[in-house]
């Protein structure tokens, strides 16, 4: 069985690492679309500074790494999260998660993101040098079917394929009116490994895998990203602390394509598995860095509930908030 793991793990990892082109003096930028996919779609996630790799379990972890669904300990999970964005923009997340015995957990997602209303113009012969065209109906929305299976006691994969569509609106030609849509497939793939020592486990995820999208004659990629993360309870190796703590510390070095290296790392203090404080930080990020929040587990009728809230730093903008719930039955 050890030999299986090693067999299993190696080639993993060095894909992981195989086809990253690390070339950190050049920052890639503006080299993808569909920036939406990028967004943390969790609250739990955020306050834990997106480090979220080998956290996420049951239905919020087909956001992050599918192969948490294997992780579920209830027969079904939902999962649902708002973010207020910066510019007025929001997003919205769904998942539900079943598990089906002795065949492994299937899972499906949704997201969409509301861009507001955007006025449309165009170059006329006024006093301003343009006119007003009307509202453009802009937005975005990924659906996605994901499965897991534990293939041993230790070692779990999954896989998730998307189905992502974005509008853009639409472009006055001298041919007519031209609109701006795309659509098309888009795959993720992870590993969660347990080596056997307490809860520390690690392990890797690629999203947003696709081929190129095309806009009129400009193509592009979506954001793909390879990440390889880390996760410890440190209480399992401070016995005198007690079984009602718990003290979470988990870390993410991440690869986008349309960037340089980042380092995502959270932590996470539960009381009683009913309350939760978290906090992290995303290094070499753009506009976020440290992050906060707070969770809380409650029973209601049966079923085991959980809400969270998030506050996350947005550099030049207004610092933005989610809200999570999901629960298990």
């Amino acid at each position: 069985m050890k030999n299986f793991n090693k067999i299993i793990m190696l080639p993993l990892l060095l894909l992981s690492f195989t086809a990253i082109d690390v070339k950190a003096e050049i920052k890639k930028v503006a080299q993808t679309g569909y920036q939406f996919l990028k967004v943390d779609a969790s609250a739990r996630a955020a306050a834990m500074g997106g480090a979220y790799t080998l956290v996420g379990t049951g239905a919020s972890s087909m956001f992050y790494n599918p192969a948490g669904l294997a992780e579920q300990n209830s027969s079904l999970d939902l999962f649902s999260n708002q973010t207020m964005w910066i510019a007025d923009i929001s997003y919205l997340s769904f998942g539900i998660s079943k598990v089906i015995s002795n065949v492994g957990v299937f899972g499906l997602s949704a997201r969409t993101a509301n861009y507001g209303d955007v006025i449309g113009t165009r170059v006329a012969n006024t006093s301003a040098g343009f006119e007003e065209t009307g509202n453009i109906g802009l937005g975005a929305m990924s659906v996605g079917l994901a499965y897991a299976r534990k293939l041993t006691d230790r070692f779990w994969v999954g896989g998730q394929v998307n189905y992502v569509s974005q509008n853009l609106g639409e472009t006055l030609m001298s041919s007519g009116l031209q609109e701006n849509k795309t659509q098309g497939l888009s795959y993720d793939f992870g590993t969660m490994y347990y080596p056997g020592l307490e809860s520390f486990r690690f392990g890797m995820s690629i999203r947003n895998f696709s081929q190129e999208f095309k806009y009129e004659d400009n193509s592009f990629q979506l954001p793909l990203t390879f990440t390889i993360g880390a996760a410890l309870d440190v209480t399992d190796f401070l016995k005198i602390i007690g079984e009602d703590h718990d003290l979470l510390i988990t870390f993410d070095a991440v690869h986008p394509r349309d960037y340089t290296e980042r380092i995502n790392v959270g932590s996470e203090y539960g009381f009683k598995d009913m309350i939760f404080l978290r906090a992290g930080f995303k290094f070499n990020h753009d506009t976020e860095g440290a992050s906060g929040g707070i969770g809380i587990n409650i029973p209601i009728v049966g079923l085991k509930t959980r809400w969270s809230y998030s506050i996350n730093d947005a550099g030049d903008f207004s610092p933005t908030n989610r809200f999570s719930v999901s629960a298990s039955f």
